[in-house]
């Protein structure tokens, strides 16, 4: 036994020190970090993921906006980001038909677009198809922390352009980029996007676009956002969303006839 317990022994210092020699197994290298080069606003451009790769959801979104476009009965288009998309939640829904659905409307708002990806969405088949009346844009916010007022203003030009282009006979309801952040002041996120609006406002030719500024009817007295309006001072709920509605539901009976 105590030869037997002896070898035993012997058998586990040797395959203790064997491992001990024995490198560990390299680790898996890690994801390359792709450094994307940066997008002018006013420059179409798909969106991009951080590993460098065409965003999935933003294209599924777009094919599905070009089939919709491509049925030809869309009377009213919907173009944005977010806050556009926004229309599409559950408790919208209702106020979105009440507001909307006697034009045949159609919603094609993405989440994180900015205006360079809203520019290459009409440029590739969203406006293709269609003859629709009118077209509410509202894009910019998303460029704000990258861009200067006067490059997205100058994105948020390309994309009035095209559609005039693209749809000479749709009148152009473009809306004043809403206020974002709690306070007023100090405030420099929302201090650029006036900066925009006053920039943008100019494109108003009383003819073919229509600039609306409802901005101020989301605001409190001092200027604030409330968590009732905006739950996280950028998205409506649906209490903003019937402030929407209400605000350019006059103007749109009128570009809509």
């Amino acid at each position: 036994m105590k030869i037997t317990h002896f070898a035993f022994s012997l058998l586990l210092l040797t395959t203790a020190a064997i491992q001990a020699q024995t490198p560990a197994p390299a680790a898996p290298p890690a994801a390359p970090v792709v450094v994307m080069p940066p997008q002018p606003p006013d420059v179409p451009a798909e969106k991009y993921g951080k590993d460098g790769k065409i965003n999935p959801g933003f294209i599924a979104s777009h094919e599905k906006f070009v089939k919709i476009a491509q049925e030809g009965k869309a009377q009213l288009v919907f173009l944005g980001d977010s806050i556009t998309a926004g229309w599409g939640g559950k408790d919208k829904q209702e106020i979105w038909n009440k507001a909307f659905e006697a034009y045949t409307p159609a919603n094609f708002g993405i989440g994180g677009d900015r205006t360079q990806h809203v520019l290459w969405r009409i440029q590739n088949g969203e406006l293709d198809g269609i003859k629709p009346k009118a077209c509410v844009l509202m894009i910019g916010t998303n460029n704000s922390g990258s861009d200067s007022a006067e490059g997205i203003a100058k994105g948020v030009t390309a994309i009035v352009e095209t559609i005039r282009t693209k749809q000479p006979q749709a009148k152009i309801l473009l809306l004043a980029v809403f206020p974002r952040g709690e306070k007023a002041s100090p405030n420099p996120g929302r201090d650029k996007l006036k900066q925009v609006n006053d920039i943008i406002a100019k494109l108003d030719d009383g003819k073919n676009v229509f600039f609306l500024d409802i901005g101020g009817k989301f605001l409190q007295p001092d200027g604030s956002l409330t968590k009732e309006i905006m739950p996280d001072f950028l998205h409506l709920s649906a209490a903003g969303y019937q402030i929407w509605a209400d605000a350019i539901s006059p103007k749109l009976a009128e570009l809509m006839k």
